[in-house]
């Protein structure tokens, strides 16, 4: 029987059953599908056969690829930032640890200066990327680009640990910062793009990209533990260290091209093709019209856009630069491995709890969202007023004298980091229409590195308030 064969009027279908001139006859269970494509889904069909029309069952994500797609660029994301400053002990003690009075304050304030220089023009591409589009979507060619950056740059950083720059190290020092630049550059535009793709998919999609961010801190993390535990040489933990993050990179490159290819994909993207299509081309509209677009989309999503910006405002002004210098006091740990597990590791664990808790708890919703990340702004004094000890001293009385309370704000501050940022980029882009909700995404992603660049900018007037 094919679908033309009774009239609409006599039959309709409601969740698997048939129901004819008023009785319900139960839907034939033995019948195969109309299609079926062995498989994770046919790649080899032309995405121009793809045709979508109000008849067509959504299709399923089968085995869960594209989320796991999405994850992996959450991982590939924040893989340069993490890899810099998990190696803190690297550059520290390894490649500036003369102690000349100029390297000895380029050391000092290292964690500073890698923050701005990365940061910045992280800030500074995700805006260009945001606002300067050639359609009404995000341009996913410059996610390949972008990959491609960072692979080569890597390269570079591989090679510069195996080279003795010690009588060369304030040079080093300024190589170094120059290829934070680069990187996050690169970050700035890869970023923005991957949540521009994701908004078009349903919400998890993009915590998928917020999961794979912070799974990419957890990795890098025990990796840096397993590097320092395994090779006591710190030449050879650093070049196993970033040529590790060289094929993370290689596999989110990998799976970019696997994503145009699967069917639950490309269903979401021809859903906002044809949006588009009913609407003046994107293409034809002038720069003031783009604009008006962006203006209109942020007035829909302000409330979440300013929430994202404050959420990674707080955890960055924390984050790795004031919590990286709290000294334990009694813990029976050394120094390194303090920091280690309870700094990085930690954080980056707990944030991905919070980010698995947002999968089955969503509370509370949009409208009010705002208040405990509001409150989560308290944690900010609560670090200072911990053993916090910048490079430049500490004049400010330590008001809370115990690691384990140093390390439960650690994990507060880690799962709020996680859950609330899940959440509100979740809630973003499905407050608007789907047709602009890659719009919205970006919008969301460029609010988040907002948040992340004036955080770590913060957190050395932090330094300098406990030092007066």
């Amino acid at each position: 029987m094919t679908r033309d064969s009774y009239d609409v009027s006599d039959a309709k279908r409601t969740n698997g059953t048939t129901v004819m001139n008023g009785q319900y006859e139960e839907k034939e269970k033995f019948l195969p599908p109309v299609t079926v494509e062995p498989g994770l889904d046919s790649i080899n069909k032309n995405p121009d056969d793809f045709e979508l029309s109000k008849e067509d069952i959504e299709p399923k994500d089968r085995y869960r690829i594209v989320f796991f797609i999405m994850m992996i660029h959450g991982i590939g994301i924040l893989m340069p930032w993490n890899m810099l400053i998990n190696a803190k002990s690297y550059f520290e003690d390894y490649k500036l640890s003369q102690n000349t009075t100029e390297i000895t304050e380029l050391r000092s304030n290292f964690m500073f200066y890698l923050g701005i220089a990365s940061q910045v023009p992280n800030f500074i591409m995700s805006g260009i990327n945001t606002f300067c589009q050639c359609g009404g979507m995000p341009s996913s060619r410059r996610i390949v680009i972008a990959i491609a950056v960072e692979v080569g740059l890597f390269i570079a950083t591989v090679i510069l640990a195996m080279v003795d720059s010690t009588d060369w190290a304030r040079e080093f020092f300024y190589i170094t910062m120059l290829t934070a630049v680069f990187l996050n550059m690169a970050t700035g535009v890869y970023q923005n793009s991957a949540f521009g793709l994701a908004a078009i998919l349903p919400m998890k999609y993009t915590n998928a990209i917020v999961l794979g961010n912070n799974l990419s801190g957890v990795f890098i993390a025990v990796i840096n533990l397993l590097c320092s535990a395994g090779a006591p040489d710190p030449k050879v933990q650093a070049i196993y260290y970033f040529v590790v993050a060289i094929v993370i990179l290689l596999v989110a490159l990998d799976a970019y091209f696997l994503l145009p290819n699967m069917k639950f994909f490309k269903y979401y993207e021809s859903k906002v093709h044809m949006a588009l299509s009913n609407t003046e081309s994107p293409n034809s509209a002038s720069f003031g019209q783009t604009m008006g677009q962006f203006k209109d989309v942020f007035i829909k999503i302000k409330v979440q856009a300013i929430c994202v910006w404050f959420v990674f405002f707080v955890t960055l002004a924390i984050f790795p630069g004031v919590w990286s210098n709290i000294r334990r006091i009694d813990f029976p740990l050394s120094d390194g491995m303090f920091v280690g597990i309870f700094c990085f590791l930690s954080f980056n664990l707990f944030a991905v709890l919070g980010n698995l808790t947002s999968e089955f708890i969503k509370v509370p919703g949009p409208k009010y969202i705002w208040v405990p990340i509001l409150l989560r702004g308290l944690l900010i004094p609560y670090f200072l007023f911990c053993n916090f000890q910048p490079g430049t001293g500490r004049t400010l009385a330590v008001l809370i004298e115990s690691d384990y309370a140093a390390i439960f704000g650690g994990i507060i501050l880690a799962f709020t980091s996680g859950y609330y940022s899940s959440l509100v980029m979740m809630y973003g882009p499905k407050l608007v229409e789907p047709e602009v909700a890659g719009k919205a995404g970006m919008i969301m992603a460029f609010c988040l590195v907002t948040g992340i660049t004036t955080g770590v900018a913060f957190s050395f007037l932090l330094s300098v308030m406990v030092s007066w």
